[in-house]
């Protein structure tokens, strides 16, 4: 008979034993080829860094985001000579492309005159409700959605006096006001941003926009400057609310050249489960313990992996003491040491190879996974539930 604990077991016994939170239901909103909310893969996105007039360098930098992986791209468009230039543009790239406006609504109507797929602005910037409601008529009448875009730096005089300070609730506030504006002109084609600089305050204000609205969200931490703290501040800021299931487009913003961004969105998506494009490696770190080159393994079969788009985790661990256990927990795994390795499948072991033989080894493990759970893998991008534990896993 097992002794009574002094815990109290009950609240594991009700917890989730494959933890993970549905995504938040979000409307469907069409950017140019990409559908953006509802069941739809979290788009990835960035913005350019050159004079928008300057047509060739910005085609260049936006062909360098298409190779990168960009799905939808923005230009700023701060001038007349910017807005014009959007049509040569749009016409050589092949990702949705979003204007940004600053301050000036007249640069929002020029914009708009042109084959844009999304317009960004933020109403706090541009001065009065008349002038937001003549970007948001037009937008309707050409059929363009709009991002309403709340930051917490330029948020309107009367909600920083009324909360005394740009926190949460003011944004979440200004976002609603904004999108009661816009649905009074019979306007829906809405995403919303609440950025912030502060990690904090742009999670809790997406927590509560998340409680009232079901617009779809584009997510981000705004400035957060030079790589790599620059990364490692967005992937906290953005993981607590990707984890809660919020968010339905992602950009992240770094100092410099734009085409790390994509690979650091798909990256923090891809450790939240949110968006599952490759195969997950999972290596033990060099400790004392360590009696294989893991290191050279690990660098083999990155290569061996490189463009395979299958959502399977494989565990290599160079340890005999904790390594069979957490080779088992992978949909392949191996424990290794002392030149020979334990190959797990669906935690089960199913061999035992040479040192020398374990990258082959787990590629022909690899392919049987992929052969007996093809009727699984997701053939389209709305598809989820892939994996042996039925993690949330999104491909495209």
């Amino acid at each position: 008979m097992t002794a009574a604990s002094r815990f109290d077991l009950s609240v594991l016994e009700r917890a989730q034993k494959v933890p993970g939170k549905p995504r938040h239901k979000t409307r469907e909103v069409k950017v140019g080829s990409v559908v953006i909310g509802g069941d739809n893969p979290v788009a990835v996105q960035s913005m350019t860094t050159t004079d928008t007039y300057d047509v060739e360098g910005t085609i260049k930098q936006i062909h360098a985001l298409e190779e990168a992986g960009c799905e939808l791209v923005r230009v700023t468009v701060p001038k007349p000579e910017d807005a014009g230039a959007l049509s040569q543009i749009r016409a050589k790239i092949g990702i949705p492309l979003i204007c940004d406006i600053h301050f000036d609504y007249k640069m929002a109507l020029a914009a708009l005159d042109h084959p844009v797929d999304k317009i960004r602005i933020n109403p706090g910037n541009i001065g009065t409700t008349e002038r937001f409601r003549q970007v948001v008529r037009k937008a309707k009448d050409k059929g363009i959605p709009m991002r309403i875009g709340v930051n917490a730096g330029s948020l309107e005089r009367d909600l920083c006096e009324k909360y005394e300070f740009p926190c949460p609730p003011a944004m979440v506030e200004s976002a609603l006001r904004h999108i009661e504006t816009a649905e009074s002109e019979g306007f829906r084609d809405i995403i919303v941003s609440l950025k912030s600089s502060d990690v904090l305050v742009a999670v809790e204000a997406y927590r509560l926009f998340a409680q009232l609205c079901d617009y779809p969200t584009h997510i981000g931490i705004t400035e957060a400057g030079k790589p790599p703290y620059a990364v490692t501040k967005s992937a906290a800021g953005l993981a607590p609310i990707l984890l809660d299931g919020i968010g339905d487009t992602i950009r992240i913003s770094l100092l410099g050249d734009p085409v790390p961004e994509i690979a650091a969105a798909f990256d923090i998506l891809q450790a939240t489960q949110r968006r599952v494009r490759r195969p997950e490696l999972i290596a033990c770190p060099t400790c004392g313990r360590l009696a294989i080159d893991l290191e050279k393994i690990i660098a083999e079969l990155e290569g061996r992996l490189n463009g395979r788009r299958l959502p399977v985790k494989i565990s290599v661990l160079g340890c005999v003491v904790n390594g069979p256990g957490e080779a088992r927990e992978a949909d392949i795994g191996i424990a290794a040491g002392n030149g020979q390795g334990m190959i797990f499948r669906n935690g089960e072991m199913v061999r035992r190879v040479a040192e020398a033989e374990i990258v082959d080894a787990l590629m022909e493990e690899l392919a049987r996974w992929e052969s007996e759970n093809q009727h699984r893998i997701p053939k389209t991008t709305d598809a989820q539930g892939l994996g042996r534990r039925k993690l949330p896993v999104v491909t495209a």
